[in-house]
């Protein structure tokens, strides 16, 4: 006997019919911002082809900044798993092809991560379409996320893949918890952006979130019996493969396995003279929490009516619709281990030399956004989005699409 199955009606269908629209939608908005870009600073493309061809170093400099010098070769100093991740496309069109499609990659890159904040964004419980858009566009829209795509460049498209493997991550925490993939994709992320190393510990206390704040308490305060020991041995094996590559990729470049480059690439002299202060250093946590928090732009007289120095720009201005992450349950585990992580995988970025010149926001930031959408999703599916929030995220918006103008201008 055949049974008849009807097919899902289309309000079934419809939270992935928007979602893939949106993904669609984003990928042209984006492409349409960067395509008349030229980042100029494919180095990931051209680091692809040397891994297809078993060499950690480029034939080249690709600009006289950001690369590290040893005899003829020329290193890139930037974690390289958003290389390992177009080794395929390389191999398949070679690296001049693929540097020419950069605008092309970035506007995939960052229109995959809007696709994976919405279905994070659903299985987080916000059932609201029209709540789901609104914070698709606080994460794609009014964050360093559409600044980073636009202008392109070594330096922005691991903002773009870290992002992405985040989104993954904290999908699957919500998810299947699958322990393997989680460290796995941690490890990944690790390989991309540093410091999103320190947010595998709050992935490994996850296993201990089930129940209140209390019991989390409890259990961490707990005997050993209590402790999920299996699952955090299972994290550290998957993540160690990402962990013994880092390692070995840096001593077979610099001799040192915890040289990862980043204190001898070359710098214009200002700069230069900041990391002499300290690659990472509280003296320069003055300046990065200025740039995170305090900086905004010089008003205009003419469109767009502001200009920014092109240090930074305050997240309050540019996406203070990430406050809604306020707005989350905080009497339960699971948005503590979120703001944990957040700020955890902050705090290299403020003890860096860097700053992120040149941004528009503070691009580091994106490091930590991932966890804050969670939050704000949280927020969401708890008590829907207040239309304050909503003027907020507009704000954010209008901000960052300047931020496009400005992209070309500065």
């Amino acid at each position: 006997m055949t049974v008849r199955t009807d097919p899902p009606s289309i309000g079934a269908r419809s939270p992935a019919l928007v979602g893939g629209a949106v993904t669609g939608l984003a990928f042209v908005i984006y492409l349409l911002c960067n395509h008349q870009f030229n980042a100029g600073r494919g180095d990931f493309l051209y680091l692809a082809d040397a891994f297809l061809q078993g060499r950690t170093w480029l034939a080249f400099p690709l600009g006289p900044y950001d690369d590290v010098f040893i005899g003829e070769r020329v290193y890139v100093p930037f974690a390289p798993f958003p290389a390992i991740l177009l080794m395929p496309l390389v191999a398949l069109v070679g690296p001049e092809q693929a540097d020419a499609w950069q605008p092309i990659i970035n506007a995939g890159l960052a229109a995959a991560a809007v696709g994976m904040a919405w279905a994070l964004i659903g299985r987080l419980g916000v059932r609201s379409l029209v709540d789901r858009l609104w914070l698709i566009a606080l994460f794609g829209f009014s964050t360093a996320i559409w600044w980073v795509t636009t202008r392109g460049g070594v330096w922005h498209t691991g903002h773009l893949v870290a992002a992405l493997l985040t989104l993954l991550v904290i999908h699957e925490l919500y998810g299947d918890r699958r322990v393997w993939l989680v460290g796995l994709l941690g490890g990944e992320a690790f390989l991309t952006r540093s410091p999103l190393v320190l947010a595998m510990p709050f992935y490994a206390f996850w296993y201990l979130a089930d129940g209140s704040r209390t019991a989390l308490v409890e259990r961490a305060r707990g005997v050993a019996g209590r402790i999920p020991w299996r699952p955090w041995v299972q994290i550290t094996v998957a993540f160690l493969p990402a962990l013994l590559f880092f390692l070995w990729y840096n001593a077979v470049r610099f001799g040192s396995p915890l040289e990862s480059g980043y204190g001898l690439a070359t710098l214009p002299e200002w700069l230069a003279a900041r990391r002499d202060l300290g690659l990472f250093s509280p003296v320069h946590l003055a300046l990065n929490i200025d740039l995170l928090v305090f900086h905004l732009p010089t008003p205009m007289a003419e469109f767009p009516w502001f200009r920014p120095d092109g240090n930074g720009l305050s997240i309050l201005f540019t996406s203070p619709g990430l406050l809604l992450a306020l707005r989350a349950d905080w009497r339960t585990p699971r948005p503590w281990l979120l703001a944990g992580a957040a700020i955890a995988a902050l705090i290299p970025s403020l003890l860096y030399y860097g700053g992120g010149w040149l941004q528009y926001g503070y691009r580091y930031a994106l490091d930590s956004i991932p966890f804050v959408l969670a939050l704000c999703a949280l927020a969401a599916a708890r008590q829907g989005i207040h239309p304050a929030f909503k003027v907020l995220i507009l704000f954010g918006v209008v901000v960052n699409a300047a931020g496009v103008y400005w992209a070309y201008n500065l």
